[in-house]
């Protein structure tokens, strides 16, 4: 499978945010985005994402028939953890096992691997921040999708969780997986392109 990029732009009304990016990712490969704020590094992974309309441009999926197009192909976890938060750690994390499908991990066995199994039966508001964050980072884990868009993944996180979260990461592009992480901090995995906005891809 290869996610294609091509042209893509975002206006927000008063001007260009911005223009002509492209570029490709097939399996095994991950993008960092980086820039300033406001430069337009979240607007890029919503508009992959299919959550705002682009000016210009496309996102498209190649060599592959088992997916219909980049959203239903894609987690995207943004800035907002969507989460309720009177809802328990496993009622929330279930919800969305349920609501994506294609199951991967079981809730249980996520919440092992962030380290959090502690908190299944405590209700999502009685986490802190960094806990909060770990659980969203779970929901990457219970239903299988090849691409992964993350919008500052890392926020709210201590040092050791971001280099756990850079070996999930890790692990996903393995397995095949592709990610995309809009970040002004770095996420240490080896072999990651680069897109700086006002500048190019690189690897």
């Amino acid at each position: 499978m290869k996610l294609v990029v091509t042209d893509l732009a975002a206006d927000r009304g008063s001007g260009p945010i911005f223009e002509a990016v492209a570029f490709a990712l097939a399996d095994g490969e991950g993008l960092l985005v980086t820039g300033p704020n406001g430069a337009g590094k979240s607007t890029l992974v919503r508009a992959i994402a299919g959550l705002l309309r682009p000016s210009a441009g496309t996102a498209v999926l190649e060599e592959t028939d088992d997916w219909p197009d980049v959203p239903s192909a894609s987690h995207y976890l943004g800035p907002i953890n969507a989460m309720k938060p009177a809802l328990s750690v496993f009622e929330n994390l279930s919800f969305w096992q349920d609501f994506c499908g294609r199951p991967a991990l079981d809730v249980d066995e996520a919440l092992d691997r962030i380290g959090l199994e502690h908190t299944r039966d405590l209700p999502f508001s009685y986490l802190s921040t960094g806990q909060r964050r770990r659980v969203s980072i779970a929901k990457l884990l219970i239903s299988h999708r090849p691409i992964w868009l993350l919008d500052e993944p890392t926020s709210g996180l201590d040092a050791a969780s971001e280099l756990h979260f850079a070996e999930l990461v890790r692990e996903h592009m393995e397995a095949g997986g592709i990610a995309i992480a809009a970040t002004h901090l770095p996420i240490r995995v080896d072999g990651m392109k680069r897109l700086e906005f006002g500048g190019t891809v690189s690897a």
